[in-house]
C-alpha cells in the first residue's frame, strides 16, 4: 500500500491582497504529474482545502477539476478529503455523493448516533491497491468544532470530548481490519509539540485547549496524516505522526520552509517508509531587509530588470523591511519608484521605527495590525480599558465566542 500524504492547499488564499490562482494551478498540475508517474493508491487532503469558509468560485473549479482529472488519469485510485479549520464542514461534503462516483470521500463533521454513540461508520474508509484488494483503513477525523464534540450525552470538556472521538473510531476500526491490512488516520489538528509559523495559522484555542496530546493516536495506527501546521514535521519525533506541511509559502515567514508531499509506503500492516516529494515554486517570496531607506533603495535599484520573453506571472513576491527612525509619508512613493522596471511584485511593506514616547520602547518594532490576530487585539483593548493583562479564563470565553462568529452559518 503506497499514498500521498498533503495538507492545507489553501486554494483561493490571496497574499496581502494579490491572488495566487497561477500558484495554485502550478502545484495541482505538478501533482497530476506525480500520481501519473508513481502511481500511489491514495492521496489524503488533511484538511484546509480552501482558504475560507466561502471561497471564491475559481477555487472550487480548481479542486473539481483536479478530482476529475485524477480519476480519469488513474481510476482506481481512493482520494480521502477532510474539513480543515479554514473550510466549512458543510461544504466540504454538499458534493460528496457526485464524488463517491470519483473514488474520493470527502468529510467535514463527525456525526453522533444516540446517546454519545459516534457514527463511526461513516469515517472509516477502505483504501484499496491496485488489484483491488484493501490493504488499509483510512480514519477520517475532520476538524471538530466544540458544538460536534460537546453537549447533551457528551459533557462540556472540549478535549474530552475529541478523546472519545477518537477512542470510538479506533476501536471500530481495530473490528474491521484483517490482521494485514493497516489503520491510517488523516486528521486536521494542532498536536502538542508542534512548530507554528508566525503569521499564517489561525489559533485553534478552544477554551484552554490550544493543543492535542499525540497519544489520542493509540500505537495501532500506522500512520497518522497531519493537517493545519504549514511546516513538515514529525510529531514527538514518531516517524508515524507527521504534518506534511503546505505545499505553498501562505506567507513571507514560511519563506525557507522545505513545501513538500510526503510518500508513504506500507508492508502490509507495518510502516516502510516516508519519502519527501518537494514541490517546485512557481513564484518565489523574496524578503528585502530589514535595513535603513537609504540603504534599501540601493539594493531594489540594482535588482534585475524583467525578462520581455518571460510570464509576468513568474515575478517574484516581494517584502520590503525598512528601518525609519520617524514616519514617512512618502515611503510606499519612494519604493514604488525605485522598483519602476524591475523584475519583482511588491505586496508588502514593514516598517519599524524607534518610539519617540518616554514610555516607547526604542527597539520595538511597528506591528501592523494585519499581523495581529483577534486574540492579540482582544487582549491589547482589555489592558488598555483595565490597566492589567487579560487573564486566562477571559480569554478561553473569548475563544469560544470567536469559534461562534467566524463558523455562525454554520450553525443548523
Amino acid at each position: 500500500m503506497r499514498l500521498f500524504h498533503t495538507s492545507d492547499w489553501h486554494l483561493g488564499q490571496s497574499l496581502h491582497g494579490q491572488e495566487r490562482d497561477y500558484e495554485h494551478a502550478c502545484f495541482l498540475t505538478w501533482l497530476l504529474e506525480q500520481l501519473h508517474q508513481e502511481q500511489p493508491d491514495a492521496l489524503l487532503i488533511a484538511g484546509d482545502v480552501f482558504d475560507t469558509v466561502n471561497p471564491p468560485v475559481k477555487a472550487q473549479e480548481r479542486l473539481y477539476d483536479f478530482i476529475v482529472q485524477a480519476h480519469e488519469q488513474q481510476p482506481t485510485l481512493d482520494i480521502v478529503m477532510i474539513a480543515g479549520n479554514h473550510d466549512s464542514g458543510s461544504r466540504i461534503e454538499l458534493p460528496a455523493p457526485l464524488m463517491r462516483r470519483l473514488r474520493t470521500h470527502a468529510l467535514g463533521r463527525v456525526h453522533w448516533l444516540d446517546e454519545g454513540q459516534l457514527d463511526a461508520e461513516r469515517l472509516l474508509i477502505p483504501l484499496t491497491d491496485a488489484q483491488g484488494n484493501v490493504g488499509a483503513w483510512c480514519l477520517a477525523l475532520p476538524f471538530m468544532r466544540p458544538a460536534e464534540v460537546t453537549g447533551l450525552h457528551l459533557g462540556d470538556d472540549y478535549l474530552k470530548g475529541v478523546g472519545q472521538v477518537h477512542r470510538q473510531l479506533i476501536a471500530a476500526a481495530q473490528d474491521k481490519r484483517a490482521p494485514d491490512q493497516a489503520l491510517i488516520a488523516i486528521s486536521h489538528a494542532h498536536m502538542a509539540g508542534g512548530s507554528v509559523s508566525e503569521d499564517s495559522e489561525r489559533s485553534l484555542i478552544i477554551g484552554n485547549a490550544e493543543a492535542l496530546p499525540a497519544r489520542l493516536f493509540d500505537p495501532c495506527v500506522g500512520y497518522v496524516a497531519l493537517g493545519h501546521l504549514h511546516k513538515p514535521q514529525q510529531v514527538n519525533r514518531e516517524a508515524r505522526i507527521r504534518y506534511s506541511g503546505s505545499p505553498l509559502p501562505l506567507s513571507f515567514a514560511e519563506v525557507d520552509y522545505p513545501h513538500q508531499i510526503l510518500d508513504v509506503r506500507f508492508e502490509g500492516a507495518t510502516l516502510a517508509s516516508v519519502e519527501p516529494r518537494l514541490v517546485p515554486r512557481a513564484v518565489s517570496l523574496k524578503r528585502i531587509g530589514p535595513a535603513p531607506l537609504e540603504t534599501l533603495l540601493e539594493t531594489l535599484a540594482e535588482l534585475p530588470a524583467p525578462d520581455l520573453l518571460d510570464d509576468p506571472r513568474y515575478q517574484p513576491w516581494l517584502e520590503v523591511r525598512v528601518r525609519l527612525e520617524a514616519p514617512r509619508p512618502d515611503l510606499r512613493q519612494q519604493l514604488e519608484t525605485a522598483l519602476l522596471g524591475k523584475a519583482v511584485r511588491l505586496v508588502r511593506i514593514y516598517a519599524e521605527y524607534a518610539g519617540s514616547g518616554p514610555t516607547d520602547d526604542p527597539d520595538a518594532p511597528l506591528v501592523e495590525l494585519g499581523e495581529l490576530t483577534p486574540q492579540d487585539l482582544f487582549g491589547r483593548a482589555w489592558t488598555q480599558a483595565y490597566g492589567s493583562p487579560v487573564d486566562a479564563q477571559a480569554l478561553a470565553d473569548f475563544a469560544v465566542l470567536l469559534h461562534e462568529v467566524q463558523h455562525e452559518e454554520e450553525q443548523p
